[in-house]
C-alpha cells in the first residue's frame, strides 16, 4: 500500500486487536516503525535491544491484526523482510469497549500501557534535555491548563486540537516528501483532557 492509500487512523474496535497492540514490546515496535516508516526486524531489534527472532514474532502478530504490513524491499538483499505501518496511526475509543466488563478491562489496561510508554518517552527527553539546543527546549511545550467545561465543550476542544495537530503532521510530511529535512526532528505531542473533581 502506498503512503497515499494509507488510512489516517485505523480504528481499533475489537479486543483481539487491542490486546495485540497493548503488549509492551509490540507497542514499542509499532511506535518505532511509525517513526522509521519502514524497517526490518533486525533494524527494529537494534532499537529495542531484543533478539531478531523475538522481534520478528511480534511483528507477525501485529501484521495478523492489520496494524502493520509488509513493505516493498528497500535494498537488493532479497532475504530482508521490510515492514511498514498499515495506517498513519490508530485510534482507540472508550465507547467501543464499554459494552462488556472484559472489554472495559482490556481497554483500561491498554490505556495505562499507552500512557506509561508516553511518560517514559517524555522522561527520556527530560533526561536528555541538556543535549538539545536552547531553541528546541524553548519550543517544546510543557504546560497545564485547568478549565471549567461541559462535556460538549471538551469534545469541541478535542476536535480542534486534533485538527491542529493533523495540520502540522501534514505540513511536516509534505516537507519531508519534498526533500526539506534540514533541521527537522521527530516530535511527540501528547494531549490529555479529562474531568476531575477536587
Amino acid at each position: 500500500m502506498s503512503d497515499e492509500e494509507r488510512e489516517r487512523d485505523l480504528p481499533i474496535t475489537d479486543v483481539g486487536t487491542l490486546k495485540a497492540l497493548a503488549h509492551p514490546l509490540r507497542l514499542r515496535l509499532y511506535r518505532a516503525l511509525c517513526v522509521a516508516d519502514r524497517a526490518t526486524a533486525s533494524q527494529l531489534a537494534d532499537q529495542v535491544d531484543e533478539a531478531v527472532s523475538l522481534v520478528s514474532y511480534h511483528l507477525r502478530k501485529l501484521a495478523e491484526h492489520g496494524l502493520i504490513e509488509e513493505a516493498a524491499a528497500q535494498s537488493a538483499d532479497g532475504r530482508e523482510r521490510w515492514w511498514q505501518p498499515a495506517s498513519d496511526g490508530v485510534s482507540v475509543r472508550d465507547r467501543d469497549f464499554r459494552d462488556a466488563p472484559e472489554k472495559a478491562a482490556a481497554h483500561l489496561a491498554a490505556t495505562r500501557l499507552f500512557h506509561e510508554q508516553r511518560a517514559d518517552l517524555y522522561r527520556r527527553y527530560l533526561d536528555e534535555r541538556a543535549t538539545w539546543s536552547a531553541e528546541w527546549n524553548a519550543a517544546a511545550p510543557d504546560s497545564e491548563s485547568l478549565f471549567r467545561l461541559t462535556v460538549t465543550e471538551l469534545d469541541e476542544l478535542r476536535a480542534e486540537l486534533t485538527a491542529l495537530a493533523r495540520k502540522y503532521d501534514e505540513k511536516g510530511r509534505a516537507a519531508v516528501a519534498a526533500g526539506d529535512t534540514e533541521g527537522r526532528e521527530h516530535v511527540a505531542l501528547h494531549m490529555y483532557g479529562f474531568p476531575f473533581r477536587v
